[in-house]
């Protein structure tokens, strides 16, 4: 497989997810819900992912995408995948103190 288009694909993703999840941080409407490790989720966490979930797929069909917010993903088998952690800092980000990404 010719990975010489991997980057400028993943770092376009990673813009349109990061503008996604400044959206929802300007809106102040984060719709926080609770995982079943008790760790917070917002509608930021799960936008991105989706939005990360569908490039990877759309552009690189055969690696598998593991994501923390879906969690049917995590029992994924694969010689090559991703691992997408769609916002790192959720508490943070919660918390409006600026230390997420």
């Amino acid at each position: 497989m010719d990975y010489s288009n991997t980057v400028p694909i993943i770092r376009d993703t990673a813009l349109k997810a990061g503008l996604e999840i400044m959206h929802v941080y300007g809106s102040g409407d984060f719709g926080v819900d609770t995982k079943s490790d008790d760790s917070p989720v917002t509608r930021a966490d799960r936008a991105a992912d989706d939005i990360i979930y569908a490039s990877l797929k759309a552009s690189f069909p055969n690696i598998a995408v593991v994501t923390e917010e879906q969690a049917e993903t995590h029992n994924i088998t694969a010689k090559t995948f991703f691992i997408v952690d769609p916002l790192d800092g959720t508490k943070e980000f919660i918390n409006r103190r600026g230390e997420f990404t």
